[in-house]
């Protein structure tokens, strides 16, 4: 074989082996692109399925039929969680009552006022908490409370849709306290055809991604806001 012949050769083997790659480059490719698609439609599947769950634990979520506990309370947000809480206080669901997250412009005359109730309930028996900005900071002004007066069972008043993350961050902040869920039920989601409200929808779905949010920060401890007026530091999650 003389030197034309051989660098002949060598020439064509040096063309034909990227064609060769090529089919193994698609189909690896291909593979990792059939995969992915595979676990984006899982986890797809498992988000819908919690949300379905989640929306179903929402519209069936009813408030005990003879509440009891030490204290309660209740998280701002309307006035009918005020007023539903401040009469389970008249009625002996709880000694004494928290109102956790009111605006600092509000006084206790207005929320007396607007709540029909006795001065010598509120005077006795009612504490407003000005602290808390949101939900975390809700829990922790009521874990707060709830320590310094030593109470071990605790109503919590809030909507249905906001009862899972309310509860969720209470037990991060304070996991040693009885916390009994009391539901406000919303009226846009006591029909069975509350996914055709676009209102009730965007409500639920927003709710939903929030409770997931919650979830993965409590788990992982990342990006946790104070949620108080004050700033005080985390260390009342301990």
């Amino acid at each position: 074989m003389d030197l034309t012949t051989r660098k002949t050769i060598s020439l064509q083997s040096l063309r034909t082996r990227p064609s060769g790659d090529r089919p193994v480059r698609r189909s690896l490719f291909r593979r990792l692109l059939r995969w992915g698609g595979f676990a984006f439609i899982f986890l797809a599947a498992i988000v819908f399925g919690g949300f379905l769950h989640f929306a179903d634990s929402i519209t069936t979520l009813k408030p005990p039929l003879e509440p009891k506990a030490d204290a309660i309370v209740v998280l701002t947000g309307g006035y009918q969680r005020i007023d539903q809480a401040v009469e389970l206080l008249r009625t002996g669901a709880g000694n004494r009552l928290l109102i956790s997250g009111a605006h600092p412009t509000t006084t206790p005359t207005q929320i007396r006022k607007l709540t029909q109730s006795s001065a010598s309930l509120f005077s006795c028996c009612v504490d407003i908490g000005y602290d808390a900005l949101d939900t975390i900071g809700n829990a922790r002004e009521a874990a707060k409370w709830i320590h310094a007066r030593g109470y071990k069972s605790v109503l919590v008043v809030t909507n249905n849709y906001h009862m899972p993350r309310s509860l969720a961050e209470l037990k991060y902040v304070d996991p040693s306290t009885d916390f009994i869920p009391y539901p406000v039920v919303n009226s846009d989601l006591k029909a069975k055809n509350w996914f055709t409200d676009p209102n009730a929808l965007r409500t639920m779905i927003s709710e939903y991604a929030k409770v997931l949010l919650a979830g993965a920060r409590n788990l992982t401890g990342l990006g946790r806001p104070v949620g108080l007026r004050s700033r005080q530091p985390a260390e009342d999650d301990d």
